[in-house]
């Protein structure tokens, strides 16, 4: 079963794996992904004419919203990219243009991709560099006397009046064949040898400001004067076996089809990206304007045409966005999503609040998920050979304070429990190496003892992320 064929309740399910709580969010979202199979299965004159269902999420900072979006990308292998609203300028401001977030997207999809074609050649490309790694050993020079190449072992070719040359190309094959076992078995990993290795870009990356946004043109300087911009190797000593990494990626790069990784890296971006525009609620209007107005509704009226389905032209061609799927999250906690211009409104049609996070959601957050804190720290201390255990009394305990100290000042959500957790560690990590005893449990004696000068501190501000 592919990600693109779960069912909603499915991707709910897997969401919960990693996000506590927010049923109302992962369900929307759940619906939006579903959609996008759904919409691949209606007749080919109907599926241009279906839009993705825009997304807000409302809701303060650190209750999930940025991970639910991270989540669903990689449930359904998409091209996702999160970027903050308040980066853009309105077009005639010096600043990023609200192009340069498909330009992005699409960067990112060709990297992804061309990552992907890359695996698929990988074994052919590591044949190929073993055999290059052979001709340095076992040059393929003929002598009528013997030869010792370079890192490799005594090779002598027979070459006699009569003409009798087969002798010495069996004797050459059977040496390289000796090799190769040799090279399979990794006796040869540690010698060193010559290798040519392509160069990466060289010289000042040019970045001009045009209408179009800020572009990087390295790589365009390259392509409109072709031959006139050789290809830069260059010569290293590198062991057998980091040598075989890099020739097998250069070879593997050799044999990717860039054409075919553009054309589908847009086909992606165009058919399942995700955007996460980050901190909407800040481009919303104010009746109090400090310092320069960079026009925040020119923002939100400079958005709408990519929201609602334009082309952007980028350096790999030209990209509709009228199916990539945007996710908005704003805290709006001076505002509301009513304060967005009536056009952008309507292009966000689905609405979802994200409840606050309390101590019952802070104790299932530091336990259950996949990725739970607690079970973070146990691993990266067993690394040192330490052995921590957290009993549950405690886990209640540093949820209760993280609860306490958003209560008292600034509400971080589910952010404050890496700072509680690093400071009810930090003896422990900073001596771990130099331990005696290697057996540590944790206990809620432990917690309030380590904790206490947070609760006690009426300033707090050292500890405020």
């Amino acid at each position: 079963m592919t990600s693109t064929r779960l069912t909603p309740r499915e991707i709910v399910s897997e969401l919960d794996k990693y996000i506590i709580g927010q049923h109302n969010a992962k369900r929307a979202v759940a619906i939006a992904l579903r959609n996008r199979w759904r919409r691949q299965q209606v007749p080919e004159e109907l599926r241009d004419e279906i839009a993705p269902k825009n997304i807000i999420m409302i809701g303060p900072t650190g209750v999930g919203k940025t991970e639910i979006a991270r989540r669903l990308a990689k449930l359904d292998n998409s091209p996702f990219l999160k970027i903050e609203a308040s980066k853009f300028t309105e077009v005639g401001y010096v600043g990023r243009d609200v192009e340069s977030m498909i330009r992005d997207l699409v960067e990112l999809s060709v990297n992804m991709v061309k990552s992907e074609e890359q695996e698929n050649v990988k074994s052919k490309a590591m044949d190929i560099a073993e055999e290059r790694i052979l001709d340095i050993l076992l040059p393929r020079k003929r002598s009528n006397s013997s030869t010792v190449p370079p890192g490799g072992p005594e090779l002598i070719e027979m070459e006699n009046p009569e003409g009798d040359a087969d002798k010495g190309v069996f004797q050459y094959d059977s040496t390289r064949e000796k090799l190769r076992r040799l090279l399979r078995q990794g006796h040869l990993d540690e010698r060193v040898v010559d290798i040519e290795v392509r160069e990466g870009r060289t010289g000042p990356m040019i970045e001009i400001f045009s209408s179009s946004g800020v572009e990087d043109m390295g790589l365009n300087i390259k392509e409109m004067f072709g031959n006139l911009f050789p290809q830069n190797k260059k010569k290293r000593k590198a062991k057998v076996s980091e040598a075989l990494i890099l020739l097998a990626e250069e070879e593997a790069q050799k044999l990717v089809d860039m054409d075919v990784v553009t054309r589908t890296a847009i086909e992606r971006v165009e058919q399942s990206g995700i955007i996460f525009l980050d901190e909407i609620d800040k481009i919303v209007g104010s009746d109090a304007v400090q310092g320069p107005d960079v026009s925040r509704e020119g923002v939100q009226r400079d958005l709408l045409p990519i929201v609602e389905g334009s082309t952007v032209n980028t350096k790999y061609g030209m990209v509709r966005t009228d199916h990539i799927l945007f996710i908005a999250a704003g805290a709006f906690s001076f505002t509301k999503p009513s304060d967005l211009i009536p056009e952008l409104q309507g292009r966000f049609p689905i609405r979802v609040e994200l409840d606050s996070l309390g101590k019952d959601e802070f104790i299932r957050i530091l336990t259950e998920p996949h990725n739970a804190l607690v079970k973070q720290y146990v691993e990266m201390l067993a690394t040192e050979g330490v052995e921590l255990t957290f009993l549950g009394e405690a886990v209640a305990e540093i949820a209760e304070m993280a609860a306490l100290v958003n209560e008292r000042t600034e509400n971080i959500g589910a952010r404050r429990l890496y700072t509680i957790m690093e400071t009810l560690l930090d003896d422990v990590s900073f001596n771990a190496p130099d331990l005696a005893e290697k057996i540590l449990t944790i206990t809620a004696d432990y917690v309030s003892e380590r904790l206490s000068g947070i609760i006690e501190d009426e300033d707090l501000s050292r500890y405020v992320l």
